[in-house]
C-alpha cells in the first residue's frame, strides 16, 4: 500500500488507463511497450501530467522513457509516493 491509500495493482491499472488514453490504444496492456505502442514526447507528456493529477506527485518525463511500460513505472512511481 502507497501513502496516499492505493494499492500496487490499482497503480498499476491506472498507469495502464492514461498509456491507453494518451496512445488512443484500448488494446494496450501492463506489459506493452511506449515506444512500440507509438510513444512520442507529446504522449509522453500527457501520461505525466494525467498521473500527477490523479496522484499529486511529481512524475518526470523522462520516467516514461527510461521505463516504457505501464508495470514498470507503476514500480517506479510507487517508490517516489512511499518515499515522498
Amino acid at each position: 500500500m502507497t501513502t496516499i491509500g492505493i494499492t500496487a495493482t490499482e497503480l498499476t491499472d491506472l498507469v495502464v488507463e492514461v498509456y491507453r488514453d494518451a496512445l488512443g490504444d484500448p488494446s494496450l496492456d501492463a506489459e506493452s511497450d511506449f515506444f512500440e505502442a507509438g510513444g512520442d514526447s507529446l504522449a509522453a507528456f500527457q501520461i505525466t501530467a494525467r498521473l500527477q493529477s490523479a496522484l499529486g506527485v511529481d512524475v518526470p518525463v523522462a520516467l516514461v522513457f527510461a521505463y516504457p511500460s505501464p508495470v514498470d513505472l507503476a514500480s517506479v512511481v510507487e517508490q517516489e509516493l512511499e518515499v515522498g
